[in-house]
């Protein structure tokens, strides 16, 4: 991995891992960000995947606004974590409309354990996203930890020999989990939108890396029978989320994160739920039907 980057315009680019994640300095995402400032930022998120940038006290506006310099955000789908009121902003708290801890058993608590298994956001729609973009408005002082790992790093130390029988292979991604078929969570029409294909192995056409794409909501092979097919998705799995892949970010107050969904892998940790407060807030950026696009640069947002 490269060495600490300074640009011309005084942005910071620093690995924080041998294989992928950078920290990014001397720049304020609150506010509009140049075209070259933004370069930066967009060459920086191909090549780690991962980008964290500390002291940005977002607000929604503001935080919306600067995502949008990736592309058109997701509208996030109705279920009980947003009280089945989807927008552009994606709250993670256990903390009620008042800032009061939320019972165990809430139904937004129970439906939010679903982040604490490795997965991809959007995975489940037909045109998955590009990335997502986490800023810590309240963290706990012990454990929250957001854990990740490099799809494309484990491809490219996966066994050569094995590579070209998974090339072609299309796995079957779906919103609701094996034994989650009756959750109330999604109704009928979401379950069968939100169920796709996508390709078990991509490229970032940028820099023409290949890395799996698979997690929680990958459930099946087309054409595979199902048990080979679980058994296969578990195997990769378990691969990308060797150590040597892994990195866990330990929040502080105003962090940004923000991870490239078609290579990178994810998870939340806990916490005590019971004690410590916690409030995240997540914008997710649209992909695009056809990967191309993202040879070129989105033009960021005017001031």
């Amino acid at each position: 991995m490269s060495a600490v980057l300074k640009s011309a315009t005084g942005i910071t680019v620093k690995p924080l891992h041998p294989l992928f994640v950078a920290e990014v300095t001397g720049v304020d995402l609150t506010v509009p960000v140049s075209r070259d400032d933004f370069r930066v930022i967009w060459d920086a998120f191909n090549q780690y995947e991962v980008l964290v940038v500390r002291d940005q006290k977002f607000e929604d506006d503001t935080q919306i606004a600067f995502s949008r310099n990736f592309g058109p955000l997701e509208t996030m789908e109705a279920h009980p974590a947003n009280n089945f009121k989807p927008g552009h902003i994606a709250v993670m708290t256990n903390l009620d409309a008042q800032g009061n801890l939320l019972p165990l058993d809430d139904p937004g608590m129970l439906h939010r354990l679903r982040n604490e298994h490795w997965h991809t956001d959007s995975s489940f729609k037909a045109i998955p996203s590009l990335c997502s973009m986490l800023s810590g408005r309240i963290v706990p002082p012990v454990g929250g930890n957001t854990d990740f790992v490099s799809a494309r790093a484990a491809y490219a130390a996966f066994p050569d020999a094995r590579k070209p029988a998974l090339e072609g292979l299309v796995a079957v991604h779906r919103v609701a989990k094996p034994g989650e078929e009756d959750d109330p969570a999604y109704n009928e029409e979401q379950k069968k939108r939100l169920t796709v294909t996508h390709p078990l192995i991509r490229t970032n056409p940028v820099n023409g890396r290949k890395n799996f794409y698979a997690g929680a909501h990958a459930q099946a092979i087309v054409g595979m029978p199902r048990e080979e097919a679980r058994a296969l998705i578990a195997e990769i799995t378990a691969f990308c989320t060797q150590p040597q892949f892994f990195y866990s970010h330990p929040w502080r107050l105003h962090d940004l994160v923000i991870w490239d969904n078609r290579s990178v892998l994810h998870r939340a940790t806990t916490f005590d739920k019971t004690k410590y407060r916690r409030k995240m807030h997540r914008t997710t950026v649209a992909g695009e039907a056809q990967e191309s696009h993202f040879a070129t640069m989105p033009q960021p947002q005017a001031a």
